[in-house]
């Protein structure tokens, strides 16, 4: 039997549902109050498009978030997925496929000069899926985490 999928704008009560997402993507735990304020902020934020993937009793099951930037070096705006998660136990299901579907389709209705995604080098399963989806690896992010005194 198919599951129905709807995807859907993010909203404040999906809150605890999206933290408990980015935590285990992430493979830490975040202190809950400074994500709440900025999930909060950016549900809100015109340039951000933040999306849930609901199942039939309205429960997330999936999470994508994605932020606009106007930057120079493109002359015009430009979206970067910034997280993407579907429940372990439904990968590969097409919620992923489903979320990003959505996202382009709403992004198709602006002027925008291109989408990308950065992904852990660790993460393989996602990069395959990117590519699957489209996305050419042509650039390399280099990161550099600020040492705390």
């Amino acid at each position: 039997m198919e599951q129905k999928i709807e995807i859907r704008k993010a909203e404040p009560r999906d809150l605890d549902t999206v933290y408990g997402f980015i935590c285990h993507l992430e493979e830490t735990r975040f202190p809950f109050e400074p994500f709440e304020e900025i999930y909060l902020e950016n549900i809100e934020n015109r340039d951000y498009a933040y999306l849930v993937a609901a199942n039939g009793n309205d429960d997330a099951i999936g999470f994508l978030s994605c932020h606009g930037q106007k930057l120079l070096h493109h002359a015009g705006l430009v979206y970067e997925i910034q997280e993407l998660y579907v429940a372990r136990n439904l990968r590969g299901t097409g919620i992923g496929k489903a979320l990003l579907a959505s996202l382009e389709e709403k992004l198709n209705k602006t002027r925008f000069e291109g989408l990308e995604v950065s992904a852990n080098a660790k993460r393989n399963d996602a990069k395959r899926f990117y590519v699957k989806m489209g996305f050419e690896p042509t650039h390399i992010k280099l990161v550099k985490i600020p040492v705390l005194k």
